[in-house]
């Protein structure tokens, strides 16, 4: 039996093989990935790797095996089908017989267009017949430490979320969760709602900001149309622009507060606080 892992040199992939190194053999590992350099590292250290691409349906010909744990880290190509691709990986699965399907979701309270292709991607990994399980991952405290630069540059934190607050938690809890799921047992055909244990406010994270950095750090709410004109001004093409927008106004209506403790309970442990993520940022 083998653990596989999809987009393994990804943000969060690379943090679910390095977290599975620490439980299981590494020969029991394969990271899935397009280049082979990425993953020299990994290969140093006994993980197998598996050259496969999600728009090369026959790169995943006999890659997996019957009994073999998989996870599926959702694709970050927006433009090219998501759902497709996610196909690709899926049908390979059910042709081998996987023991387990596990997918990278998004929550299920989120309406805004980021989730379409997860709940597509979900609805044919459920009529796939392969037991599943389904990580809707929440918001990631990365995608707003790894953007502190413009923030700090003109002291404000502009958002089109109003008052709403998010759950967001590290990319390396969302890892730990996949890892208690791929070495546990009795998560088949099961659904967790990932979340940081405390949501908070943008209101909030710009006083937290202005505390650790001493500087007066605003948070500056504007309407969905100016956030899009300011990204693409950014240089971000219009359609993500928009995406991440509507991911604001999802905010806004509460759809990113997780509150069932399902990422705290899987992993053992609390999440990550969003300050201690901030702090770490800022000394990086």
């Amino acid at each position: 039996m083998s653990i596989i892992v999809t987009g393994a040199t990804g943000n969060l992939g690379r943090h679910v093989v390095e977290q599975l190194l620490e439980k299981v053999p590494a020969g029991q590992i394969t990271a899935v990935v397009r280049n082979a350099e990425k993953a020299a590292d990994f290969a140093e250290r006994g993980v197998k790797i598996a050259l496969a691409d999600y728009n090369a349906p026959a790169s995943f010909d006999g890659l997996f095996s019957a009994g073999d744990k998989v996870l599926l880290v959702s694709g970050n190509e927006f433009d090219k089908g998501r759902v497709q691709q996610h196909k690709v990986v899926i049908d390979a699965a059910k042709a081998a017989g996987v023991a387990l399907l596990a997918y990278t979701s998004a929550p299920g309270t989120l309406t805004a267009a980021l989730a379409d292709d997860h709940r597509g991607t979900e609805e044919l990994l459920l009529d796939s017949g392969v037991p599943y399980t389904l990580l809707r991952n929440g918001w990631y405290h990365e995608n707003y430490t790894e953007n502190l630069a413009p923030v700090l540059e003109h002291n404000a934190v502009v958002a089109a979320a109003g008052e709403g607050k998010v759950s967001s938690a590290a990319r390396a809890d969302y890892a730990a969760a996949a890892v208690a799921v791929l070495t546990g047992e009795g998560h088949e055909n099961k659904t967790y709602e990932l979340g940081g244990d405390t949501p908070w406010s943008f209101a909030e994270y710009a006083a937290e900001l202005s505390r650790q950095t001493g500087k007066a750090i605003t948070y500056n709410p504007v309407s969905t149309e100016v956030l899009t004109g300011i990204l693409t001004g950014a240089g971000l093409p219009e359609a993500l622009a928009q995406t991440l927008a509507g991911v604001d106004a999802s905010i806004e209506k509460g759809e990113l507060v997780v509150s069932t403790g399902d990422l705290s309970r899987l992993t053992g442990r609390p999440t990550t606080p969003f300050s201690e993520a901030i702090a770490a940022a800022l000394k990086g």
